[in-house]
């Protein structure tokens, strides 16, 4: 973020965090009492209701629903809000499509805690005469759902700081919230009858405590700066570890613009497909080569530095949600990777076994069914091959148009009516995390326009 990118000065803050286990369950069953009279009179009104009205009426009842959780969990902040935003990833394999919409808003940037609240966090861990080393700015600069981020300073050199203030209680709230949050889903219905969510929600209990794990995500930065000290395309921040702890994470503040912002977006056509290269490079790098991927693509964690000579920079932020890969299953993800690039079904169910998407004695119309979705996702690792790719997203050299791929769109339609299926099953954690990061990545390049050739790439890394 630039100096002067204050987006969060004018946006309201929230000057008390209920963290307090006994207050944050009263908040959610609240909520859920709320819901339960809702979904009497909902029950009783489609009695009377014709099979068409009846359905639209389900459709707008489960938006509601999910507007309400939605709002709540924004206020309550936390883990609770966190694991909010996860199910709207795991969600797209079992709630309402209205459902998964609105609850994927939580991605949002959300309002910042008053300083009044998070500062003595800061000088409880620094302690007052470390912390009085720092001129720190109590206005955030991004606000999350398990703490916010400020600028700072320190005085003796000028050096410029980002500190990561984790949110009093959140830590020990992750056990309590999981429980009411998976409580709540069942008593609002959005999950589907008979689906045993234990272990959608050990996961997120999983994810969760490594997200507050801050020497974790300080191991991590560290890791990657290491990893990439070489490559002048990217850069990753100096961990401070005075200034840090396990509420605290101080790094040096790294200057970029937002992909979106005029400055990238007005690069030319062969920097901008540059950026891109650079991103699809570091991922199918961080998955095949270190099995250590960073899974979360929002936005806010990148920023690009245009360089005057060209060689315009990628800023990495934010290694909280990294995770390590088996080697097993990078292999079987692997195969199926290969095997959709080169049309090889056997190899796409080999892989798929591997991993437990699918089974060997499925039938071989199931099979075939996500062999095609296999074969749809890796198109734009599929180079110029005659029939593989629509004419209109490759350009004069054949290289893939990203920016105007309806990718998305076709895959979602065809996942949509394959999920129905009776063999149709929730895919593993790993898999929902991975996907993750790789739409953000087909996101990013779509955002900048790029046109590139990704196979190479790809091939490489295998």
């Amino acid at each position: 973020m630039d100096r002067d990118d204050k987006k969060n000065v004018t946006r309201p803050h929230l000057a008390h965090l209920k963290t307090g286990s006994l207050e944050r369950n009263i908040a959610l069953t609240k909520l859920g009492i709320g819901a339960g009279g809702k979904i009497v009179a909902h029950s009783i009104a489609n009695f009377f209701r014709g099979e068409i009205s009846r359905d639209q009426a389900d459709r707008d009842f489960y938006r509601r629903q999910a507007e309400v959780l939605r709002d709540e969990l924004g206020q309550l902040k936390g883990s609770v809000m966190k694991a909010g935003q996860m199910l709207s990833l795991y969600g797209q394999y079992f709630l309402p499509e209205e459902a998964v919409t609105v609850l994927s808003q939580l991605q949002d940037d959300t309002p910042a805690v008053d300083w009044r609240v998070v500062g003595p966090v800061l000088e409880r861990a620094l302690g007052r005469a470390r912390l009085s080393e720092l001129e720190v700015d109590q206005v955030p600069l991004a606000a999350a759902s398990l703490g916010q981020a400020h600028r700072a300073r320190r005085k003796r050199d000028g050096l410029e700081l980002v500190v990561k203030i984790q949110y009093p209680g959140v830590a020990d709230a992750i056990e309590s919230d999981i429980r009411t949050l998976s409580r709540l889903i069942t008593m609002t219905r959005l999950a589907p009858k008979g689906l045993d969510l234990n272990p959608i929600f050990a996961e997120l209990r999983e994810m969760l405590h490594r997200e507050v794990d801050y020497a974790a995500e300080r191991s991590f930065t560290e890791s990657f700066a290491n990893k990439l000290k070489d490559d002048p395309r990217f850069v990753v921040p100096r961990v401070l570890t005075e200034y840090s702890s396990d509420q605290v994470l101080t790094t040096t503040y790294e200057h970029g613009y937002h992909v979106k912002d005029e400055k990238v977006q007005s690069l030319s056509l062969e920097r901008r497909s540059a950026l891109g290269r650079a991103f699809v490079q570091l991922f199918v790098t961080e998955l095949f080569r270190w099995n250590m991927v960073q899974t979360d693509p929002h936005f806010g964690n990148y920023r690009i530095r245009p360089e005057a000579d060209g060689n315009d920079r990628i800023v990495l932020l934010d290694f909280g949600a990294t995770r390590i890969f088996g080697r097993g299953f990078v292999e079987n993800y692997a195969s199926i990777v290969r095997g959709g690039v080169d049309l090889d079904r056997e190899q796409i169910v080999r892989g798929a076994v591997g991993i437990g998407l699918m089974s060997a004695d499925f039938p071989r119309s199931v099979l075939d069914a996500f062999c095609a979705m296999c074969e749809m996702i890796t198109e734009p690792f599929a180079g110029n091959e005659p029939g593989r790719v629509p004419a209109n997203l490759l350009n004069e050299r054949g290289e893939y148009r990203w920016g105007d791929s309806d990718l998305p769109m076709r895959a979602g339609q065809l996942a949509a009516k394959n999920a129905f299926s009776r063999y149709f099953r929730v895919p593993p954690r790993e898999i929902v995390f991975l996907h993750r990061r790789l739409s953000g990545v087909f996101i990013m390049l779509a955002t900048l326009h790029a046109e590139l050739d990704a196979r190479p790439l790809l091939l490489e890394a295998l």
